[in-house]
């Protein structure tokens, strides 16, 4: 485990973020993998399936993936996550995602049915709105991969995105075990498209931030954060890199902004092919009409899965948006966008 990983606040973790061994299972004592899998038998609410309890996991291989549903570093597992669910599903794995939610929004069951049918995950959800099962196995990533064998033991585990062949070999491994007939030695081979491609981490040089006072960093508007007040603030003009600012009226909550009036903007210097904003219309039901520049222009065929070339797009659910898919060389550059209503409220900025 990488020396900076801040164990006290829990993290989105990318493949640059963190090694994992990939030589040898893990083997971690059979009463604690016991006592992990039995965190499922005090959970009531599930998607995509009656409460799954640990008895009924015996003689199950069993992959546990912790998730939230606006995270893009496990968006961008997902693929594979999904494909072996299905690949592996008739020799005996089961997978179950705990979907342990960072932000408010995504505790609203409405919202995670809604992201789950996007998604396409038909495996088993088990809802950890109290992160009591995210506590009983002691994690701290979204997002996170343990291997559960058919005694119930936690065998191997993987923290963030990558891993993925290694990660396919101990599912095929503890099948055999288990006495599924040899599913081979092929792994899946996957394309993603969209907001589930793989990130670009040979230019990556800006990383997740939020909005809210409570996590921000590098906040550049005149006069700096006025807190849970509504405060127009002035444009700021060029950024340095990874610095961000608003103009028109805001109000800086501990979680997130809301713009207050049409016509409120948002400008972020960045470095990366991708860029994404976790944001949702603040009252339900709404529609919020926006519209993305990159450099002051358009961003034409650099424009986001959620943005057209001309740069407008509308936000309906509360959600990762992907704005900006950099087809030409990687370079410095100012995101702007605006929003044409009012009653926008936004999270975080990712990158990849």
């Amino acid at each position: 485990m990488s020396e900076d990983v801040d164990l006290g606040r829990r993290r989105f973790v990318g493949a640059a973020a963190m090694t994992i061994a990939a030589a040898q299972f893990k083997d971690i004592a059979a009463a604690k993998a016991r006592s992990e899998l039995a965190a499922f038998d005090g959970a009531t609410a599930w998607l995509n399936s009656e409460p799954l309890k640990s008895t009924g996991l015996q003689g199950k291989v069993v992959l546990v993936d912790f998730w939230t549903y606006s995270c893009i570093n496990w968006r961008r597992q997902l693929p594979y996550v999904r494909a072996w669910a299905d690949k592996y599903r008739d020799p005996g794995l089961v997978v179950i995602g705990v979907h342990s939610p960072e932000f408010s929004f995504e505790k609203n069951i409405d919202n995670l049915r809604w992201a789950a049918k996007d998604m396409r995950i038909d495996y088993p959800i088990v809802i950890d709105n109290d992160h009591a099962i995210w506590r009983s196995f002691s994690n701290d990533y979204w997002p996170a991969l343990y291997f559960a064998d058919a005694q119930g033991r936690i065998r191997h585990h993987v923290f963030g995105e990558g891993e993925y062949e290694q990660s396919e070999i101990v599912i095929q491994r503890l099948l055999e075990e288990n006495g599924a007939s040899r599913p081979g030695d092929k792994v899946i081979s996957l394309d993603p498209q969209g907001a589930e491609a793989a990130a670009d981490w040979s230019d990556l040089k800006s990383s997740e931030n939020y909005v809210g006072h409570e996590r921000t960093e590098n906040f550049a508007s005149p006069g700096g954060i006025r807190a849970d007040k509504a405060h127009v603030y002035a444009p700021s003009g060029q950024l340095k890199l990874n610095r961000w600012a608003l103009s028109a009226n805001w109000t800086i909550g501990r979680e997130a902004i809301i713009s207050n009036e049409p016509n409120g903007r948002i400008s972020y210097r960045f470095h990366a092919r991708d860029l994404h904003l976790v944001m949702g219309p603040a009252t339900p039901g709404t529609r919020t009409r926006f519209q993305v520049l990159i450099d002051g222009h358009p961003p034409g065929k650099a424009h986001g899965v959620d943005a057209d070339e001309q740069g407008h797009g509308t936000v309906t659910e509360p959600r990762m948006y992907q704005l900006i898919r950099q087809q030409s060389a990687i370079v410095d550059r100012q995101f702007e966008i605006e929003f044409l209503d009012s009653g926008i409220e936004a999270y975080s900025f990712t990158f990849g």
